[in-house]
């Protein structure tokens, strides 16, 4: 054997190796990727729920650039090209649209079978309708940054009108990214504003997150605070710092406090909420899409002990809890409640198919602690009435009283859709297109 053909070998073995190697390792990260795929299909939740990526094939190289940026591990490669194999995983924080080094990737509201209601808005942030100002999701923008950045761009718009009188300059709805972003802007312009939020704490849809959850995977930039450099960064960590800003600047942040009506009034607006009504000359909707919490409309709903989605499992170590809806929000709620010492968990599902509807883990998961008692399931049962310490429920025609110290309804939430729409708001439905940015 010549020296010059041991030299080649000696360069091409090593390299040989290293594809083989590549090559294994890639098809066994596609059977992954298949495998996430046909259980989503199986599961029927392969259509996405918020902001989502949509990836042109013809584009594509399969690199896998966006596979490793995304977060949630929502996307894989199948057959050589990006996929969102995990869709319900994905809460569209569009680090695989920066990512792809072909610029195969857009961002997207709603499916061709699912569309996605949005408002109609200007460059400027107004509505169709002069003093209603939409930023942040509810807009078409899931992204923290740019949900921050256009709460403060609104509000350098709302502050060329200004109110009358006693009349408020601007009321804020919502103290998620965008609102929270435009109460500081609204403070730096010396705006007369208050800023309501529905729930007890700050955040938004970040605030519903499960713990530890990645929340934000780029840099921001508040008014008053400046340029926030975390590029990565969790809930608790993101929550932490907005709390610390509003308790800094002292917002006016009024918290608990939902708008019930949003009414034309003379020169402006008439905001009611569940605690007191506000006269103002504009309305900045910065309330993302998950919207009011859907109630259950029974007797006793109003008591404390009722709320709307599990924050902290810890906080009911030791009770007797009911979870009432029949998706993955509700039986990730039972599970996690199970997982606490001395809790007593219920599950109470208006359909039969609870352990048919959420992803195959929590099913399975489910479906092993009712077997072991961990917890118990109501299924075809509509909750009754609350009382201060027992819940009844209606299962298949028949009245159960159960022990209960607190009650987590995980049944979705509802846009304010036909309120925008009565006082003149236009809404365009989206169906996979990009929304203009």
């Amino acid at each position: 054997m010549s020296g010059s053909l041991v030299v080649t070998l000696l360069y091409l073995v090593p390299l040989l190796i290293v594809f083989v190697l590549y090559g294994r390792r890639r098809r066994r990260r596609e059977a992954q990727s298949r495998a996430q795929l046909a259980e989503t299909v199986r599961s029927g939740i392969s259509e996405p729920l918020t902001l989502h990526p949509v990836i042109d094939t013809n584009k594509c190289l399969g690199s896998g650039a966006c596979v490793k940026a995304c977060p949630e591990h929502s996307l894989g490669i199948v057959r050589g090209k990006a996929v969102l194999v995990q869709p319900d995983h994905c809460i569209g924080h569009g680090a695989c649209e920066t990512a792809c080094p072909v610029e195969a990737i857009t961002l997207v509201f709603g499916t061709e079978k699912r569309g996605i209601d949005i408002p109609h808005v200007k460059p400027t942030f107004e509505t169709n309708v002069p003093g209603i100002y939409i930023a942040g999701e509810l807009g078409g923008m899931g992204l923290i940054r740019k949900g921050v950045e256009q709460g403060a761009r609104a509000i350098e718009s709302i502050r060329k009108q200004k109110g009358r009188g006693d009349q408020l300059d601007v009321v804020i709805v919502g103290a998620g990214p965008a609102g929270l972003a435009a109460s500081l802007a609204a403070k730096e312009a010396g705006l007369r504003y208050v800023t309501l939020e529905q729930e007890d704490g700050l955040g938004g849809s970040v605030y519903h997150f499960p713990r530890r959850k990645l929340a934000m995977t780029a840099p921001m930039k508040l008014p008053i605070i400046g340029k926030f450099n975390k590029y990565q960064i969790s809930k608790e960590e993101l929550l932490e710092f907005w709390n610390r800003v509003v308790r800094q600047t002292r917002l006016d942040i009024r918290f608990t406090e939902r708008m019930e009506t949003l009414t034309r009034s003379e020169n402006g607006f008439m905001v009611k909420t569940t605690k007191n009504s506000y006269r103002t000359r504009n309305v900045l909707l910065a309330i993302g899409r998950r919207g009011t919490p859907r109630k259950l409309g029974v007797p006793g709903e109003e008591q404390p002990k009722v709320v709307y989605s599990l924050i902290d499992a810890e906080q009911y170590r030791g009770q007797h809890v009911l979870v009432v809806g029949g998706g993955d929000s509700a039986a990730e709620a039972a599970l996690a409640l199970a997982a606490e010492r001395g809790t007593t968990v219920s599950l109470s599902s208006r359909g039969n198919d609870i352990f048919t509807r959420p992803k195959e883990k929590n099913r399975g998961a489910l479906k092993d602690l009712a077997a072991r008692g961990k917890v118990r399931v109501f299924l075809n049962a509509n909750v009754r009435q609350i009382d201060g310490d027992s819940v009844t429920i209606d299962e298949n025609g028949t009245d159960l009283t159960i022990k209960n110290d607190a009650v987590i309804v995980c049944a979705g939430g509802t846009l304010p859709t036909p309120m925008l729409k009565e006082i003149g708001v236009m809404v365009e439905t989206y169906y996979g297109q990009a929304v203009p940015k």
